[in-house]
């Protein structure tokens, strides 16, 4: 199973960000440490934002859940795609991040069993 269900913003301030779409939209906010914030209520998709310059990717990073990180992985390099970071645990599960042959970075991730 492959399936997209989340999107990562850069952000000069996750808070803020995530402020601005509770005050404009209702939507509810989880913050996980002072650079990182998730977003919930924006439907199908959830969506966070990413402070920390060290982190961030240049464009929104769009991001694929599976059962299978391992899998995936592999699958994504057999295809042509090249791994740029991970994997690596977060608070929820495991991913990493690839970039594929047209140069768009994107991730996959699992959550934790």
């Amino acid at each position: 199973m492959y399936e997209i269900d989340f999107v990562e913003f850069p952000s000069s301030s996750a808070a803020d960000s995530s402020k601005f779409f509770a005050t404009a939209f209702g939507w509810t906010a989880a913050s996980y440490g002072p650079t990182y914030t998730d977003v919930q209520g924006g439907g199908v998709v959830s969506f966070g934002f990413q402070q920390d310059t060290a982190e961030q990717t240049t464009a929104p990073l769009v991001t694929i859940r599976t059962d299978d990180l391992e899998r995936a992985k592999d699958s994504v390099e057999a295809a042509g795609g090249v791994v740029t970071a991970g994997p690596f645990s977060f608070p929820g599960g495991r991913r990493f991040h690839f970039r594929e042959p047209g140069g768009a970075e994107l991730a996959v991730w699992s959550p934790d069993s």
